[in-house]
């Protein structure tokens, strides 16, 4: 895999974590969440609406009764929305959703990978990071 490895998780938290290890957002800092949401989102709407539109895309995460659309690809498609919109035109329920993206980043890249790093290119782990915007082998 060309000595690329995956990078290691960004610190994207954008409030903090209490004992249980769960995120936690106090009060809400809309700047705090842009910020998160920047780091933990790697990938350009146009890349990501590409990538959502491959089979691996679509074949990786969970779905609601095994069939249909994974939680992960209807997120992505939100993704590319607020890729689009204004920092100004957020709404309350689009942090929130931005939250939500930067708490799975989080979680699942401190999961990690395949042990075989050159297994991460081609992997379900990756494909399903990438749905959310994600992409551990870029920079």
């Amino acid at each position: 895999m060309d000595g690329v490895e995956p990078r290691a998780a960004p610190s994207l938290d954008p409030g903090s974590e209490d004992s249980s290890g769960s995120d936690t957002v106090a009060e809400h800092d809309d700047e705090a969440t842009w910020k998160a949401f920047k780091d933990a989102v790697n990938m350009t709407a146009s890349a990501l609406e590409k990538f959502l539109d491959t089979d691996e895309s679509q074949e990786v995460g969970q779905k609601s009764g095994g069939k249909g659309e994974s939680t992960g690809h209807a997120s992505g498609r939100r993704i590319v929305e607020l890729l689009h919109t204004k920092k100004a035109d957020l709404t309350e329920d689009d942090y929130a959703h931005m939250r939500k993206v930067v708490s799975y980043v989080k979680r699942h890249l401190k999961q990690g990978g395949p042990d075989d790093k050159d297994a991460v290119k081609d992997s379900p782990w990756r494909y399903s990071l990438m749905n959310w915007g994600h992409d551990p082998l870029k920079d």
